[in-house]
């Protein structure tokens, strides 16, 4: 598994991936300690994006994009 390098990609793959099945798509946000990273991951089984990151600012941007996948998640429209 690769990670994506640039934030914009993998959030706007992660969405694709989302929208194309959201009854099968998971993912998960782990810290990792030892590294001072934050890694997520996307996955349908088919397709696993992956983005890891250092940087504090970038919080903010996993946060926003978090909002709107649950904003699409509790949508009624399809």
């Amino acid at each position: 598994m690769t990670f994506i390098k640039s934030w914009e990609d993998f959030e706007k793959a992660a969405e694709k991936l989302y929208l194309a099945n959201p009854m099968k798509v998971r993912y998960t946000m782990k810290y990792r300690h030892t590294d001072g990273a934050l890694v997520l991951k996307f996955t349908d089984d088919a397709v696993c994006l992956q983005y890891k990151t250092e940087v504090q600012q970038d919080m903010k941007k996993i946060d926003r994009f978090m909002i709107n996948l649950m904003r699409h998640m509790v949508s009624s429209d399809k």
